[in-house]
């Protein structure tokens, strides 16, 4: 499947966002920088890092030598907690290591510990979205209050919320939360708290003739949630990023949700 048919949502700003991406939290030094180069070789367009993860050199550096035009891969990073304050420090910061002029998507990585900073937090993210150092700003383990406090503040809508989600987390009044004000719900850790060998996800995998883990990435996909796997290793990255040739019917997608209720 080539870059252009790889299904996005369209985010603020003009901005379209692959629904699959890679993860590199805990993907660091040279095994972070040949993950990422694997990813991207697998056919991966999104690679989600952050500050926090102390990898953004490596990311930069993946890109750069896949031989990809920096237009053609979605790179999001994240601002820490502890940055309050230095945001547009932290950016400029980002970018250097990163190697490049802007990243598509940054986020703010937690609400910030004194909820008196959030707006002046969320304000910074817009400037720096104004100054084209991200086509578009989101935010990461936020609630839906938190949220519209942002857009009361502001009136300008977190383009993503990025949270932890998967089938045993799926909430469908969360997700609907999420739609309704035009935030695109984005999930990490999809296999961290889903288990593999749920008789549900393995008849359903043995009816596409794929594996558990594809069906639940394929999951994420038909709901038009954006999902980020990670893994170091090569085989199950590629296995990852194969989860075009299949789609779940209705009937499957209920019953995966089911295991959330």
């Amino acid at each position: 499947m080539t870059t252009a048919e790889q299904p996005t949502v369209p985010l603020s700003g003009d901005v379209r966002m692959p629904l699959l991406g890679f993860g590199t939290w805990q993907a660091t030094g040279q095994a972070g920088y040949e993950a990422v180069l694997a990813a991207l070789d697998a056919g991966y367009r999104h690679i989600d890092t952050a500050t926090m993860y102390g990898n953004e050199k490596e990311v930069g550096r993946a890109v750069k030598e896949s031989g990809l035009r920096r237009e053609d891969v979605f790179i999001t990073t994240k601002l820490p907690p502890e940055r309050v304050g230095r945001e547009r420090e932290t950016i400029e910061a980002s970018l250097r290591a990163l190697d490049t002029d802007y990243v598509d998507l940054w986020l703010v990585h937690w609400p910030p510990s004194s909820p008196s900073d959030s707006i002046p937090v969320w304000r910074e993210m817009l400037a720096a979205r104004d100054e084209n150092l991200a086509r578009t700003v989101g935010v990461s383990n936020y609630g839906i209050s938190e949220i519209d406090e942002l857009i009361q503040a502001t009136e300008e809508t977190p383009a993503v919320n990025q949270i932890r989600w998967g089938p045993t987390l799926y909430n469908r009044q969360t997700h609907m939360a999420h739609r309704d004000r035009g935030v695109v719900l984005e999930g990490y850790s999809p296999f961290k708290t889903t288990d593999l060998s749920d008789p549900v996800l393995v008849r359903i995998a043995a009816a596409h003739d794929v594996s558990p883990a594809q069906v639940v990435l394929r999951w994420h996909i038909d709901h038009e949630i954006v999902v980020i796997p990670k893994s170091v290793t090569p085989d199950r990255i590629r296995a990852n990023a194969d989860v075009f040739r299949f789609s779940l019917t209705a009937e499957e997608m209920r019953d995966i949700d089911a295991l959330g209720s």
